[in-house]
């Protein structure tokens, strides 16, 4: 019997290892905010709860405006922690700058303290999101344990009311 519990007992925690070691978690890639301030993500979300908007893609990138817009236009969203990332990888060093000043233009000093730029481990980023189209934005709420909550790609006007109600029942 004694035996039996053992190998149970192993089992158990060989299946539950296996179960975490497949949920992806927030990758820990250095990046930089677009007021000039270096940010680890990861770092900044730990114990909190967030929303994190995303964009793979120039399209994507535009769709994450919106979305940031329709959600500082909800009061409902007033008090959640929104981050915006740009995944910059794909872009060419020479054009990094232009397309940091044009994120920064119109955006508030506060707003860029929570835009991130990250130039590396776009794969990473990739799978943590599950992007399956890269010309849509992507956006994910977090509870404070770094649990993904919800998540939903593509336009604002479709899906915000999906991520309100989850913040709201959260």
């Amino acid at each position: 019997m004694r035996l039996y519990s053992v190998f149970v007992w192993v089992t158990l925690s060989a299946l539950a290892a296996l179960l975490q070691s497949q949920v992806p978690t927030i990758p820990a890639t250095a990046g930089e905010t677009l007021s000039g301030k270096k940010i680890v993500l990861s770092d900044a979300l730990r114990g909190h709860a967030a929303v994190l908007v995303a964009g793979f893609s120039h399209d994507g990138g535009m769709g994450c405006g919106d979305w940031m817009k329709a959600i500082r236009a909800d009061p409902s969203l007033a008090g959640v922690d929104v981050y915006e990332v740009a995944m910059l990888e794909g872009a060419p060093g020479l054009f990094r700058g232009m397309i940091k000043s044009a994120m920064r233009k119109g955006m508030s000093s506060e707003e860029q303290q929570r835009s991130v730029v990250l130039t590396q481990d776009d794969k990473l980023w990739q799978a943590y999101f599950a992007v399956s189209n890269p010309q849509e934005p992507q956006v994910m709420l977090l509870d404070a344990q770094g649990n993904v909550v919800w998540r939903g790609h593509g336009a604002a006007n479709a899906l915000e009311p999906q991520l309100r109600n989850a913040v709201s029942s959260h």
